[in-house]
């Protein structure tokens, strides 16, 4: 078996393991929310500013056709690869007790689907997976980034695009970074006759990061992210209602073409089918291996995964390295200094877009001084002696960042971000003598018992 067959047959197991729902049973159904829920909730509340639609109205600009409640099947017709059936308790405008307030506004606007026109020349389609396939029209063909999770999703991606558009050929391909939701739906792309035809475009580092991710941990990391994105749970208010970054990953089937062009240098501008694309590099941050791009001629920005509509998580509960919010904040206001005046449009690879010269420069800022301030916060925190939890419990955002939506965690949370940067700088020893030999699960049960 050649290297990339093997990449692509061991590879990126907890996608895998997320269309295998056979595995587990049947969940309880689950219970009213207790009344320290509910009151949690009606105090978020009060002060999160609910009356703030502009996200519905970027969400849904330049819509042109709607996914709706179809159906994807697996190419084997085993089970469906994606369906937004089920959502339709969304509907609801108010949140039910037993959902936090703002997760519901986020979910509830997750739900914008389908093709959408961004400016002359580029599309998305969004709400057909975790992550957005942006598609570039060149001067003789199209160039995709980001194919999403799975073959049969980015088949029905691009279906969807030719409906409305010109039947022609992919030139170029670009994985925005080393994350399966970027990357796994290539072969829905690019097919068998193409291969080596098609420029595959990545970031340094691409496949050792991709391969190193989710291989070396991969069995325990499919197992994480059954409970991170909950995708064998029913949907509905006391069960899956959102994955943050969208609706829920696919359960299709997950591919790999090792890419052609790597970007090395930390900025790089080439010229793919009449399109200039500066490339910058963004390595350590949501990613060790990730780039955004900026195209001059259509002035917009693509912030891949650095900047996406919410706070990210800096350790995800699935397991991966920790992320540095630090070099993250120096990223996005290095992103701002360079390409904020000459950017109209702001898009990522999840999410809706920013439009607007001025609301993209605020936007970048308001990132940047959210993961600036979470960072110097905790570190102050730890320097005074206090432990993770406890600094957890006592850093908020302030007024300023609060108001802003797209700062808000809604793929993870403050406190666990907060004990993500602790364990950067300290790792899991909280200081406590007492704690350096704990017992283990099962003994400390038996102890207690």
């Amino acid at each position: 078996m050649n290297p990339i067959t093997r990449v692509a047959a061991t590879t990126f197991v907890f996608a895998a393991a997320l269309a295998a729902g056979a595995v587990l049973a049947q969940p309880q159904l689950p219970k009213e929310a207790t009344e320290a829920t509910r009151a949690a909730n009606r105090a978020q509340r009060a002060e999160l500013p609910l009356a703030d639609r502009q996200s519905f109205d970027d969400a849904t600009r330049g819509h042109v056709e709607a996914f709706g409640d179809k159906v994807v099947m697996r190419a084997d017709g085993s089970r469906q690869a994606w369906t937004l059936r089920g959502y339709e308790f969304l509907a609801a405008e108010e949140a039910p007790d037993t959902v936090h307030p703002g997760l519901w506004r986020h979910a509830r606007v997750n739900l914008a689907n389908g093709l959408f026109k961004v400016v002359d020349r580029v599309y998305q389609v969004r709400g057909l997976d975790l992550s957005n396939m942006t598609i570039l029209e060149g001067d003789s063909g199209l160039i995709v980034i980001d194919p999403l999770i799975s073959v049969e999703v980015a088949r029905e991606a691009m279906a969807l695009y030719f409906r409305h558009r010109p039947q022609r050929p992919v030139v170029a391909v670009i994985y925005t970074h080393s994350h399966v939701d970027h990357f796994g739906g290539v072969r829905g792309v690019v097919g068998d006759d193409e291969v080596g035809k098609v420029s595959i475009w990545a970031p340094a580092g691409f496949m050792h990061e991709a391969v190193g991710e989710n291989v070396i941990v991969g069995n325990a990391m499919a197992r994480r992210a059954q409970f991170q994105f909950g995708p064998l749970l029913p949907r509905g208010e006391r069960a899956q209602v959102d994955a943050g970054l969208g609706k829920t990953v696919s359960g299709g089937s997950i591919t790999l073409i090792a890419p052609t062009r790597l970007i090395e240098k930390p900025i790089e501008t080439h010229r793919i089918d009449g399109i200039d694309v500066v490339f910058e590099l963004m390595p350590g941050a949501e990613a060790p291996a990730e780039m955004i791009m900026y195209y001059p001629q259509l002035r917009v920005l693509n912030m891949a995964e650095i900047a996406t509509q919410n706070f990210h998580n800096l350790l995800p509960l699935r397991g991966a390295l920790v992320r540095d919010p630090l070099v993250w904040s120096k990223y996005l206001g290095g992103a701002l200094d360079r390409y904020g005046a000459g950017s109209d449009v702001l898009i990522a690879q999840h999410h809706w877009p920013v439009w607007g010269g001025e609301r993209v420069r605020a936007f970048l800022a308001k990132q940047r001084d959210a993961y600036k301030f979470l960072h110097d916060q905790t570190v102050r925190l730890i320097n005074h002696g206090y432990v993770g939890q406890e600094i957890a419990d006592m850093i908020k955002l302030p007024p300023s960042l609060n108001q802003e939506w797209s700062v808000h965690a809604f793929y993870g949370s403050l406190k666990h971000n907060v004990k993500a940067i602790y364990q950067r700088y300290l790792g899991y020893y909280d200081g406590n003598p007492a704690n350096l030999d704990p017992l283990p699960p099962v003994a400390a049960a038996k102890k207690t018992v």
